[in-house]
């Protein structure tokens, strides 16, 4: 259940998160409701609700360690559906209203005829590491002291590998030598499909690119700064990598 792109905060006795069922929807006041497919053989809807009564409501972003990776990636396609219907409620091509697909995820213009599915932006996101230690940086917007791995979108015209160089070089100043992939995650803030990446070190001195990258340097493994939780894809990257070393997670 949503309010105003805020998940309705409901948890089980063992305090894990839960998605909010019929009977819980029964006080509040429908806007609209989409289908997402099934869980096993359960149908999920992502319903949106016009006022908030008297329950919690609250940014995802700020509760991911509430939620373990099924519940994750079932509210992150809540959001991103409702995100994509509430934005494309007329045509970018001629202005005119647009209206759903009666089987597809879309929005149809019904006088152009253009079709609109919801969006994906790829993002990479890499672990430089040179033997036992790493690159980490901090961008503007993290909390003080707290380091990660380098990110980035994927432009036109690019593919993966190549987004991994340009991004580490435009951030950093540094090249690197082989790119290795590692896995992924969606990442719903709002639409993105992080891409995970190791990539050796090949040269250059760290370079920042200050408008967006506060700090950054070389970290010994056995020497780490404070890094994101376990949840996130970046840490994934770096405990994969200790891991790697032969080193404890």
């Amino acid at each position: 259940m949503l309010f105003r792109s805020k998940i309705l905060m409901s948890f089980d006795s063992a305090g894990r998160w839960q998605p909010a069922t019929a009977a819980s929807l029964e006080p509040f006041e429908i806007e609209r409701r989409h289908f997402m497919g099934y869980l096993g053989n359960v149908g999920c809807y992502v319903t949106e609700v016009s006022d908030a009564l008297d329950a919690e409501f609250a940014d995802l972003r700020a509760h991911l360690e509430d939620f373990d990776s099924l519940m994750f990636n079932l509210v992150g396609r809540a959001l991103q559906i409702c995100d994509w219907y509430r934005t494309h409620q007329y045509c970018g091509n001629c202005g005119k209203k647009t209206k759903q697909h009666d089987v597809d995820r879309a929005m149809v213009c019904g006088s152009c005829g253009l079709h609109f599915y919801p969006r994906l932006s790829p993002s990479i996101i890499v672990l430089v590491h040179r033997h036992d230690e790493v690159l980490l940086g901090r961008n503007h917007l993290f909390p003080p002291g707290l380091f990660s791995t380098l990110a980035g979108f994927v432009e036109p015209g690019e593919s993966i590998e190549e987004t991994v160089r340009r991004e580490v070089f435009e951030e950093v100043g540094v090249n690197v030598g082989s790119v290795e992939y590692r896995g992924s995650q969606p990442w719903p803030f709002p639409n993105s499909l992080m891409l995970g990446f190791h990539a050796e070190y090949k040269s250059g001195d760290i370079v920042l690119q200050e408008d967006e990258i506060a700090e950054a340097d070389w970290f010994p493994l056995d020497r780490l700064p404070n890094i994101p939780g376990k949840f996130a894809i970046s840490r994934w990257l770096i405990d994969d990598y200790l891991s790697r070393r032969g080193l404890p997670i």
